[in-house]
């Protein structure tokens, strides 16, 4: 890993000039590994161009706008879970770049789900889901950080106006959403969406959003799913 940056993650990530590193095969969409440099100052990221998107039915072009809405999203709920994100002019055009995460890799969510240290985290991912209306929560798409905290990634299929949850994290159904989780999807259904978020999203799509967290803030239990059809392909 590159040395610890001195400034901050999003000026590094929007400022530094950005050289591919390679892609990450694994992908659905182009994604790439990048370096990100500004003067001594380097770190690692990940670039998602929106040429290198696959057309979706259910999805508009620019699956990068709701990466970067993800982020903002989890920043006003307070959550800390999505890595600092934003909209950049890479190598290959416009995209999203993505702080990348020094992960202990064989983890994910179903290594994590019965360790008490990581169930208030966990419980916050849920809620985050929820109001997002992740069409595609993996196993995966959790990471645990080698410094000890859970971080979500892969957020782009989020944000659509009818119901569209797929994920993995149905263990905490019918248990009690916390108290402060509770609290900030209300605060955010009160106040309002800031700005940086709002401007990602369509009138329609902000509205749906804004539903989503004053039923999450009412809410007593997570939901449940009775269908048994609400879980992603591949789970991991």
């Amino acid at each position: 890993m590159p040395r610890a940056a001195a400034i901050a993650p999003l000026e590094l990530l929007a400022h530094g000039e950005i050289a591919v590193k390679g892609r990450l095969p694994w992908a659905s969409n182009a994604t790439f590994l990048v370096e990100v440099t500004r003067g001594r100052d380097t770190t690692l990221g990940v670039y998602k161009p929106q040429r290198g998107e696959r057309p979706l039915w259910d999805f508009p072009r620019g699956l990068h706008r709701r990466e970067v809405a993800a982020y903002h999203l989890s920043e006003a709920l307070g959550f800390g879970l999505v890595p600092p994100t934003l909209l950049r002019e890479g190598p290959y055009g416009p995209g999203s770049e993505q702080l990348f995460v020094d992960a202990e890799f064989e983890e994910h969510y179903f290594t994590l789900r019965q360790r008490p240290e990581h169930r208030a985290a966990l419980a916050r991912l849920c809620a985050f889901d929820l109001v997002a209306n992740n069409a595609d929560r993996k196993s995966g798409h959790c990471l645990l950080g080698r410094d000890g905290r859970l971080y979500a990634i892969d957020n782009g299929l989020c944000f659509h106006v009818d119901p569209k949850l797929r994920t993995v994290i149905w263990d905490m159904a019918g248990e009690p959403v916390p108290d402060d989780v509770r609290a900030a999807t209300g605060r955010l259904a009160r106040e309002g969406l800031p700005d940086p978020l709002a401007e990602l999203l369509a009138s329609e799509e902000r509205r749906a959003l804004l539903a989503r967290a004053r039923a999450v803030g009412a809410a007593e239990q997570f939901p449940e799913d009775s269908t048994g059809m609400r879980y992603p392909w591949p789970l991991v």
